[in-house]
């Protein structure tokens, strides 16, 4: 069984995937894919090279994540340009890894954490789709908080996803992280048993 896991910047999405795992859930995270795919020597990290000029490295040939940030949320297009390179390579390894773990232990629940889940219509792989929500005011805050952003910054990474509001319509299962560690718990302990029950 497969659930996305979705939501949007600085929604608390691993707080939530952690609950799900210490349940017994097994969780394949798209960031740490996007990671493993731009480490050096990677045929992708080539690429983006390529594609964005050798600024974006560092000396010891890693990627310069803070160099390559400023490029594309302040230019949508170079954004589209870099997902172009990403996605499909992220995409591949994540169904691989979803095919294995269902060889694996058909019986167990993989959650799959997907920031852009509806930003690239990937619903269909999924049974449900979970929504972290927080709204964005609280969004903005976090963001700002936790990156030590401008609110002028943290407003156009939060405009560079979908509104959380149209992610809210599109979701089968929605926890509220806006509150207390105890009031998401008690909304994931229900998730855990409706999809049992299921």
């Amino acid at each position: 069984m497969n659930v996305g896991l979705t939501g949007g910047i600085a929604t608390g999405k691993s707080t939530v995937s952690n609950m799900l795992v210490e349940r017994g859930a097994r969780l394949i995270d798209a960031d740490v894919i996007a990671r493993e795919v731009v480490l050096p020597g990677h045929p992708v990290l080539k690429e983006v090279a390529e594609h964005f000029g050798q600024d974006i490295l560092l000396e010891d040939g890693s990627l310069n994540r803070a160099q390559l940030g400023e490029i594309i949320f302040n230019d949508p297009s170079a954004r589209k340009d870099l997902e172009g390179l990403l996605h499909p390579q992220i995409r591949s390894l994540m169904k691989e890894r979803m095919a294995q773990y269902e060889m694996e232990e058909p019986e167990r629940l993989v959650v799959v954490d997907i920031p852009l889940l509806f930003e690239s219509n990937l619903q269909e792989l999924f049974s449900s789709v979970v929504l972290v929500y927080v709204p964005e005011s609280i969004q903005l805050e976090r963001l700002m908080n936790r990156n030590q952003l401008s609110l002028e910054e943290a407003k156009k990474r939060i405009e560079a996803q979908m509104p959380i509001e149209n992610k809210k319509k599109l979701a089968d299962f929605i926890i509220d992280n806006s509150k207390s560690i105890e009031h998401t718990e008690k909304q994931v302990e229900q998730f855990w048993e409706d999809i049992f029950m299921k």
